[in-house]
């Protein structure tokens, strides 16, 4: 019996530097410019996700600049279907005055106030699992008659859709974190395609 397969790995390393303290407002600006910016110069893909991508029957990636550039990295070709559904979750930072601290240290305290419902305006956490739940679901479609996907997206939001693939019965065959270039491989036994009109 063969499988469907889906590999969601997260992009490489960020070209945009996180090594400067911010407030909170200048965090908002730095996650808007990280946002728009691409990968890191001369870095190279682990041997295994490049196999993987390599032999993979589509390419999948979010629309954001850092996964595109590392899905053809990853790859050796331009995405098959680029997805804005597959963004990362929005990091709201919350208004904690003239204090200054690292992303690093910003995306922490902004995605724990946003998983518990301070979104400030942005998409909300009841909003970014609709669109995990949907977004798995086309990711499942592709994948059908034992293809190998390969998505290129983002950490929180990859998480997001290791929950939503569970529950539509995939299993997690294998993962390795949340770093850059981390993965998470999912197969479920191959579901055949329909064709319209039969």
């Amino acid at each position: 019996m063969t499988n469907d397969i889906i590999i969601i790995a997260r992009h490489g390393k960020p070209e945009l530097s996180r090594k400067v303290r911010l407030n909170w407002k200048e965090y908002r600006e730095w996650w808007l410019k990280y946002q728009i910016s691409g990968l890191k110069k001369e870095q190279k893909v682990p041997k295994r996700l490049k196999k993987w991508a390599e032999k993979s029957d589509i390419v999948i990636s979010s629309s954001l600049l850092r996964a595109m550039e590392s899905a053809t990295l990853a790859s050796g070709r331009e995405p098959d279907f680029i997805y804005e559904d597959l963004v990362e979750a929005p990091l709201p930072s919350p208004y904690l005055g003239s204090i200054k601290i690292r992303p690093k240290s910003w995306g922490t305290w902004s995605r724990i106030v946003w998983y518990f419902g301070w979104c400030d305006g942005m998409e909300s956490h009841k909003s970014a699992r609709i669109r995990a739940d949907n977004m798995s679901g086309i990711l499942a479609d592709h994948s059908k008659g034992g293809k190998i996907i390969y998505v290129s997206g983002h950490g929180w939001f990859n998480r997001m859709l290791k929950g939503s693939l569970k529950k539509q019965g995939w299993k997690c065959k294998s993962q390795n974190g949340d770093l850059h270039w981390s993965h998470r491989r999912f197969e479920r036994p191959t579901q055949k395609l329909v064709k319209n009109g039969n």
